[in-house]
């Protein structure tokens, strides 16, 4: 598969945490963690768990920060 992103960050899924709807991901990428939300039936989906390897794909325009 081909994408038009360009960030794409390899790492292991170290956390899952599941509400009602959304999901909270949390990947290590080499010591520095991201966390995604995704939904519950992406996780079903993919049968995503912890100890998987995954690929963080970020396509994005802007990125906010604040302090």
């Amino acid at each position: 598969m081909k994408l038009s992103a360009r960030n794409d960050l390899k790492g292991k899924v170290v956390d899952i945490t599941k509400g009602t709807v959304v999901a909270k991901v949390r990947v290590d990428i080499g010591g520095q963690f991201i966390t995604s939300l995704v939904s519950v039936d992406s996780i079903s989906d993919l049968d995503l768990k912890v100890g998987d390897e995954v690929h963080a794909i970020i396509k994005s325009t802007e990125v906010l920060l604040g302090k």
